[in-house]
């Protein structure tokens, strides 16, 4: 599909009507270590989005830009927020259908079997 992939799919990255949208009616306030382009509507400052590097997840933007998105903080997370600490973690994406992702033992992919269970539980039996 290539080139005409993003006429019609948006799921993969921004369609030609968001980019035209954006370049347009958006001003570029910044941009992320992912590589995701932020915009504030140039009449109303109140609307902002975000066209992602890669898939569409809302779990790929960091909290800095995730605070501005939604209008918590006016300025740029870099502006606003402090700086980040040594003990705090880099956000990571969600791993969900990913091979990455928790599965608890007696899941069919982590390959363990689940442990017998105490002997605490009794089912219920109707009467």
């Amino acid at each position: 599909m290539g080139l005409f992939a993003n006429a019609f799919t948006w799921w993969n990255g921004a369609s030609w009507g968001t980019t035209i949208f954006s370049r347009r009616n958006g001003e570029e306030v910044g941009r992320d270590e992912a590589g995701n382009v932020y915009f504030r509507h140039r009449r109303d400052p109140r609307r902002r989005w975000v066209i992602y590097n890669g898939s569409n997840d809302g779990s790929r933007i960091g909290p800095g830009w995730q605070l501005w998105l939604k209008g918590t903080i006016d300025d740029l997370p870099e502006k606003s927020l402090p700086p980040v600490r040594k003990f705090q973690q880099k956000p990571t994406p969600n791993l969900t259908g990913t091979m990455a992702a928790f599965r608890p033992d007696g899941a069919l992919g982590s390959g363990k079997i689940r442990p017998a269970s105490t002997g605490d539980y009794e089912p219920w039996i109707p009467e």
